[in-house]
């Protein structure tokens, strides 16, 4: 049987780390040789290893990954039918067994442990979720992505590990390609350069669309006056965040205290408790009336925050009138600064309202300013 690959295989077949990083471009095949990879060659040479197949959310996972893997096995003419359990996404292949999960899947992830991990673009996940899932991972760990993220904790985590092995490729290492595919991907080249450096040559992008710039600091200055504290509430896919704020002159500075799912009232009640607050303020997402009167019932001086139309980028505005500074140990926090950005159209105009997503601590962050910092007597704080 005749498997053409590209250099993506020689990659993980010459490769003794635990870790293999892949960041390329678009259409480098780097998901398809992976996929490629498990099935001729570690299935080939294993048996009664379990292997999982990760992406963030399962539509996602269900049209690329999973699609590929049977798609591959069909053009090879080895699908059995028999062998293919569709209801629990999972395929047992000479003797091994492939999972298919997503990251809002989490008695799956939370689950079994497994000899090989791939998790295909790496980048959607949260750092949390990585920790999840290399803990239940004995043998080894692939990633794919591409580097559409200035800043990412695969940057910051994973590449430098000594344990990890580091690929970078393009369209170019993928001689199947039709010419007219290339010819679009090097258009990228004439009508934007922020694309062609991710997409066409496979290189962490800078991005002109990040809505903050903030700095970091090692501590709080003792001087700095406590403003409030700031919820932002998630369960199976979404973090709930809490972040301190204080302030200084027009500087904010910010300390992460909770960025975790799957965290019920009483668990955030125990973190409030953690953390030692009295009767501080704390604003909370007026969208969820229930969880702040739990949590008031429990003792806690819980407020809604002050939401109503175009509250999020008033909630931008304010913040992006203070120099923003965040505690270093605040990585979550870090992260999505990092990587919180405005929408682009089609043609990578930068339109004025904010991705819904890396946003959960810049949310908690607006709702424990906006309240205060909004009124017009709160002295030189205040909007003019």
């Amino acid at each position: 049987m005749r498997i053409d690959t590209n250099i993506v295989c020689e990659h993980l077949v010459n490769s003794n780390k635990k870790i293999i990083v892949e960041q390329g471009g678009t259409r480098s095949g780097k998901t398809y040789n992976i996929i490629l990879w498990i099935i001729f060659h570690y299935c080939a040479r294993n048996s009664g290893k379990i292997i999982t197949i990760c992406r963030k959310t399962y539509p996602a996972l269900r049209t690329s990954a999973m699609r590929d893997f049977i798609s591959i096995l069909r053009d090879k003419g080895i699908y059995r039918e028999e062998d293919h359990n569709k209801s629990s996404s999972e395929y047992r292949l000479k003797g091994n067994l492939i999972e298919f999960i997503s990251l809002d899947q989490p008695q799956k992830v939370r689950g079994r442990k497994r000899d090989l991990l791939f998790i295909n673009e790496a980048n959607e996940l949260y750092f949390e979720d990585w920790q999840q899932l290399i803990f239940r991972t004995q043998d080894k760990i692939i990633l794919d992505y591409n580097p559409s993220d200035e800043y990412h904790w695969i940057y910051d985590r994973v590449i430098n590990r000594e344990d990890a092995d580091f690929f970078q490729t393009t369209y170019k290492d993928n001689p199947y390609l039709e010419k007219t595919i290339v010819d679009e991907i090097e258009r990228l080249k004439e009508t934007d350069e922020e694309y062609w450096q991710i997409y066409g040559l496979g290189i962490r992008g800078i991005s002109k669309s990040t809505i903050f710039r903030f700095g970091e600091v090692n501590t709080i200055p003792e001087d700095a006056k406590f403003l409030s504290y700031g919820i932002d509430y998630g369960f199976t896919n979404d973090p709930t965040t809490i972040i301190g704020v204080w302030i200084k002159d027009y500087d904010i500075y910010c300390k992460e205290y909770l960025y975790q799912t799957m965290m019920t009232t009483i668990d955030i009640h125990r973190k409030l408790q953690s953390i030692g607050i009295n009767r501080e303020m704390i604003f909370a997402d007026s969208a969820e009336p229930r969880l702040n009167e739990e949590l008031r019932r429990m003792g806690w001086n819980i407020k809604p925050s002050i939401k109503g139309r175009d509250s999020v980028n008033a909630g931008i505005d304010l913040l992006k009138r203070h120099r923003i500074n965040i505690s270093s140990d605040s990585d979550n926090m870090i992260q999505e600064f990092r990587n919180y950005k405005w929408r682009e159209d089609r043609n990578g105009k930068i339109l004025n309202i904010p991705e819904d997503k890396a946003n959960h601590t810049a949310d908690a962050l607006s709702y424990a300013t906006y309240s205060l910092l909004s009124k017009p007597n709160f002295g030189k704080y205040a909007i003019r």
